[in-house]
């Protein structure tokens, strides 16, 4: 759709009044946009599908969506660094034809989101015992791998953890705003409505303008040394970072990304290390 289309169409939308709240919502029609064939009021398993588990102890079940990558990118960085114990096998589950709500997939996630991801290499203390963990949201997995390798997180309780800690939970707290805000009225709604992309754009810029007032002074999100890179400029960037550089809903005009430059420059840095471009490339085997 051209950018003229769209504004005229933005135009007459804004103009309909047609919608009827009614007393009691219920699921009786289409509701359109790119994921309408999957989308549901209920929870769990659609289907019986086994996933497959590869040799490695870290297996990964996802697809390379900025909530992906971050993932990606993390165990991309433990590579880099040689840690052996954090080889992972990566397998695709493909949202756009329901793999989410496999069983297999399921009995990680019940919320039916990728990432998600089994440690195979856990140790039950209680029991001593092997006993694989497994782990969903994007956050929760960062978290733990960089807890577990003792790498990307300060682990030592003050401030350095206390703000990398307030950065991963900005994200997500935010994030949802610029994907399922933003990005889904302006990219993948069935027609453009004015009021909600309006509604996000305003709060994605708001976002945009915090990170670009903090990172003025700040190389990384939690500092200015090489050091300081953490898991909170992966999850962070995984969104906000391809959102300036252009990779994100072809909006990088719409929204004006060249009027936050320290963003750019943060983005740019990160997107220039080696892990991080294997990250958002990663490979990712079919699971049939």
């Amino acid at each position: 759709m051209s950018k003229n289309s769209k504004e005229t169409d933005m135009t007459s939308t804004a103009a309909d009044t047609s919608y009827k709240l009614p007393k009691v919502w219920t699921n009786d029609k289409e509701n359109g946009g790119k994921f309408a064939s999957t989308n549901s009021p209920t929870a769990g398993a659609r289907h019986e599908q086994t996933l497959p588990v590869g040799d490695a102890p870290l297996q990964l079940y996802s697809l390379n969506t900025p909530n992906g990558v971050k993932v990606n990118i993390l165990l991309e960085e433990l590579a880099e660094l040689g840690i052996k114990e954090a080889a992972y096998d990566a397998y695709q589950i493909d949202i756009s034809a329901g793999d989410q709500f496999g069983s297999d997939f399921v009995a990680i996630n019940p919320n039916s989101k990728i990432p998600a991801l089994v440690d195979y290499s856990a140790v039950d203390a209680a029991n001593n015992k092997n006993e694989p963990i497994k782990l969903f949201e994007s956050g929760a997995i960062l978290l733990y791998l960089a807890e577990k390798f003792g790498k990307f997180v300060p682990l030592t309780q003050g401030h350095a953890r206390a703000e990398c800690l307030s950065w991963l939970m900005w994200q997500v707290g935010s994030a949802p705003f610029l994907g399922g805000g933003f990005g889904h009225f302006y990219a993948y709604a069935p027609e453009p409505m004015e009021y909600p992309i309006n509604r996000y754009t305003m709060e994605t810029k708001r976002q945009l303008d915090v990170l670009n007032q903090h990172l003025k002074n700040n190389k990384y999100m939690c500092g200015n040394n090489d050091s300081d890179y953490n898991i909170a400029d992966i999850i962070i960037w995984a969104w906000y970072g391809q959102l300036v550089l252009g990779k994100l809903y072809d909006a990088a005009e719409f929204l004006q990304v060249d009027s936050y430059p320290h963003v750019q420059r943060w983005a740019q840095d990160i997107a220039k290390r080696p892990a991080v471009k294997r990250g958002v490339d990663l490979s990712l085997k079919p699971i049939n």
